[in-house]
C-alpha cells in the first residue's frame, strides 16, 4: 500500500511538470487518433462472418493483441505491428552472421538510426506475405469471396499502408512522447478491448448461480495474483559485485530475471499456430485426402487441449534462452570490463569472468523460461477452472500491460528528477 501511495503521488507530481505533461498529451493525442484510424476498414471484407470466425478460433487472439486490437475489425491497420516486430528480430539474427550489421549497433546513435532504416525496409516484405497469407486464410473460409485482382491489391497495399502509419506513430511517441512507441500502441490496444470483453462477460454470465459467482471471483484472484507476479518478476534483478581496482570503486551489474521480454511468446505462439492455420487452411481443399489429415492436424493442435498447452509451454522457454543469447553476449561483457579495469570478486579477468557471467545468466534465465512459459499458457488453464471464455486474462496481454507502467513508471521517475535537479540548480 506503501508503494502505491508512492507511485501515486509521483504520477501526481509528474504531472506538474511542463516537461512531462507535454509529452503526454501529444502521446495521448497520438494514440486517439490510432485508435480512430483502427476503425477504417478494408475493402471486401464481410466483418459479420470475421467477427464469427474470431468468436470461433481463440489463436487468433494473441495476433488480434500485437495489431494493436485492430485485427477483429479487420481496419487498415489489421497487420498491426508483427511484420516490424519480424523485421526487427531478423535484423537481430543478421547481426550474428553479418560483420557490417554488428558494427552498426556498435556505433551509437549513428549506427541504430541505420538498423532502423533498414528494419523499415524490412517490414514492406513482410507486411506483404502477412497480408496476402491472411486474405489465403479469410478466402478459405468464405469471409473474403469475388476479389477481382485490383480490388485484392488495394486490400493487401491498405494493410501494408496500414503498417507503416503505425510504425510513424510509434516513432513521433518516441521522439515527443513519453516513448516506448510500439508498446504503447499495443497497450492502447489492450485497453481499449477491456470494456467490451467486460460487458460481453457481463451479458451471457448469470451472476445469480453460486457457482458462476464462485467461478467469476476465482477469476479475478487469478488475475490479481498474476499481476503481482508479473510485477514481481520484471522488478527481480541478479546484481553481480565489480570492482575497479585503479578507481577504488565497487558497482554491480544487473541482470534481470526477464531479460528477454515478451519476445519469446510472440516467436512461440507465431510458431505454435502455424499447424493450426495450415491445417485451416488445407481443409478446405478439394482434395478429400489432403482435407481430412489437415482436419485432423488442427484438432491435434487445438488451443484448448494438453498437447497445444505443452507444446507451447516448452516453445517458450526454448526461444527465451534463445533470444537472450542474442540479445546478451556474456563475452562482450567480460571484454569490456577488462578494458575499463574492471573484474568480479575472485574472478579473473578475460575468459573466466565470461564463464561466470554465463553460468550466473543461464541460471537466473531459467526461471524467467518459466515464468514467461506460465504466463503464456495461463488463459488457457484460466478458462478450464473457470469456464469463462469471453473474458479472457490473457497472459501476454497483462505482462505487455504491466511492463509498459512500470517503464513509464521508471522514465516518470527519471523525468520528475531532473526537473527537481534543474530547478535546484538555477
Amino acid at each position: 500500500m506503501n508503494r502505491f501511495t508512492k507511485t501515486l503521488s509521483l504520477y501526481i507530481e509528474a504531472l506538474k511538470t511542463p516537461i512531462f505533461r507535454k509529452k503526454l498529451l501529444f502521446t495521448i493525442g497520438i494514440l486517439i487518433v490510432f485508435r480512430l484510424t483502427a476503425h477504417i476498414p478494408v475493402p471486401g471484407v464481410n466483418l459479420g462472418l470475421l467477427q464469427q470466425f474470431f468468436a470461433q478460433n481463440q489463436l487468433l487472439s494473441l495476433l488480434d493483441i500485437f495489431s494493436g486490437g485492430t485485427l477483429a475489425n479487420f481496419s487498415i491497420m489489421a497487420l498491426g505491428l508483427s511484420p516490424y516486430i519480424s523485421a526487427s528480430v531478423m535484423m537481430q539474427l543478421l547481426a550474428l552472421v553479418v560483420p557490417q550489421i554488428e558494427e552498426l549497433q556498435k556505433e551509437g546513435e549513428y549506427g541504430r538510426a541505420k538498423i532502423n532504416q533498414y528494419t523499415r525496409i524490412a517490414t514492406i516484405p513482410f507486411a506483404i506475405v502477412n497480408g496476402l497469407g491472411m486474405y489465403a486464410l479469410l478466402r478459405s473460409q468464405n469471409i473474403i469471396t469475388g476479389l477481382d485482382l485490383l480490388t485484392t491489391i488495394a486490400l493487401i497495399a491498405s494493410m501494408l499502408a496500414g503498417t507503416m502509419i503505425m510504425i510513424f506513430f510509434g516513432e513521433l511517441i518516441n521522439l515527443y512522447g513519453v516513448g516506448n512507441g510500439v508498446s504503447m500502441l499495443i497497450f492502447a490496444g489492450i485497453i481499449a478491448r477491456l470494456p467490451v470483453s467486460f460487458a460481453q462477460t457481463f451479458a451471457v454470465t448469470d451472476l445469480s448461480n453460486p457457482q458462476t459467482g464462485l467461478n467469476f471471483i476465482i477469476f479475478l484472484a487469478l488475475a490479481i495474483a498474476l499481476i503481482t507476479a508479473i510485477v514481481f518478476v520484471e522488478e527481480a534483478v541478479l546484481r553481480i559485485p565489480i570492482n575497479y581496482a585503479k578507481r577504488g570503486q565497487s558497482t554491480y551489474l544487473p541482470i534481470k530475471v526477464n531479460t528477454a521480454g515478451v519476445m519469446p511468446i510472440i516467436f512461440a505462439a507465431s510458431l505454435a499456430t502455424v499447424p493450426t492455420l495450415l491445417g485451416q487452411f488445407a481443409s478446405k481443399l478439394p482434395n478429400q485426402n489432403i482435407a481430412n489429415i489437415a482436419t485432423g492436424m488442427s484438432n491435434f493442435f487445438r488451443t484448448d487441449g494438453y498437447f497445444y498447452m505443452f507444446f507451447y509451454f516448452f516453445l517458450v522457454i526454448g526461444f527465451t534462452f534463445f533470444y537472450t543469447s542474442v540479445v546478451f553476449k556474456p563475452k562482450d561483457i567480460a571484454e569490456e570490463l577488462r578494458k575499463s579495469g574492471g573484474f568480479i570478486p575472485g574472478i579473473r579477468p578475460g575468459q573466466s569472468t565470461e564463464k561466470r557471467l554465463q553460468y550466473l545468466t543461464n541460471r537466473v534465465l531459467l526461471i524467467g523460461a518459466v515464468f514467461l512459459g506460465v504466463i503464456a499458457i495461463t488463459p488457457h488453464i484460466v478458462q478450464k477452472i473457470t469456464n469463462i471464455t469471453t473474458l479472457t486474462i490473457g497472459g501476454t496481454s497483462i505482462l505487455i500491460a504491466v511492463s509498459v507502467v512500470l517503464e513509464l513508471t521508471r522514465k516518470i521517475e527519471n523525468v520528475v528528477q531532473t526537473y527537481n535537479y534543474d530547478k535546484l540548480t538555477y
